[in-house]
């Protein structure tokens, strides 16, 4: 029998630049593939990822090219090493058997997910039963439609004139990231998730700092 694949679009090693976990070293790991469509009319901002190409690799070869992707820093390193699961929409490939791969060689795992797949868990769903160390919900439907309930942290892109969300998933934090034009900050939208964090004291404002860094 056929070792199971996934479909894999990019890997790429950088600094986490938005979230709770921003500024840290991560291989990012790219599935292929979504479920949502976003555009300025639906979502107030359009997706600038390309993530529809791709190339079906084995749970040996995603964990050989994510240590070679890192190169010396994977051998040097004396604290956790991190993948970043994102895509598209990295629920709909990430799975049990993935996770456990992967933290056997010691990797450390967060996701960033639409929230609208329930993502591989034991027990009753509490965020300490999830086979991932670090859960981002990015909203991009309904909050009836979230199936993800749980996350360390809850993230929603807003323009200008979009109100607070009311989000259905519980999360350790809350974050507003305000919307970009390409790779330049919108200043309106920007000075909007200004005011509706200093009006809503529970949220936290989270600007997509690798693009004002020009990194990957």
């Amino acid at each position: 029998m056929p070792d199971k694949t996934y479909r894999i679009n990019e890997m790429f090693y950088s600094l986490q630049g938005e979230g709770m976990r921003a500024g840290t070293p991560n291989v990012f790991v790219r599935f292929s593939g979504c479920n949502q469509t976003c555009a300025v009319e639906s979502h107030g901002f359009d997706c600038d990822t390309e993530f529809v190409s791709g190339v079906d690799m084995t749970l040996k070869e995603i964990a050989h090219k994510a240590a070679a992707t890192m190169g010396d820093a994977w051998q040097a390193s004396d604290a956790p090493c991190w993948q970043v699961l994102t895509g598209g929409e990295p629920g709909l490939q990430v799975d049990k058997e993935y996770c456990e791969f992967m933290h056997a060689l010691g990797w450390s795992l967060a996701i960033e997910t639409n929230g609208s797949i329930d993502l591989p868990h034991i027990g009753t769903g509490q965020l300490d039963d999830y086979d991932l160390d670090w859960i981002t919900v990015s909203p991009k439907v309904a909050e009836h439609a979230i199936r993800q309930e749980v996350a360390h942290e809850v993230k929603y892109v807003r323009g200008d004139g979009q109100g607070i969300p009311k989000p259905k998933c519980n999360a350790q934090h809350r974050l507003i990231s305000p919307a970009f034009n390409g790779m330049d900050l919108d200043p309106a939208a920007l000075s909007h998730c200004i005011e509706l964090v200093k009006g809503n004291p529970a949220w936290r404002l989270s600007v997509q700092l690798h693009k004002t860094w020009r990194v990957r």
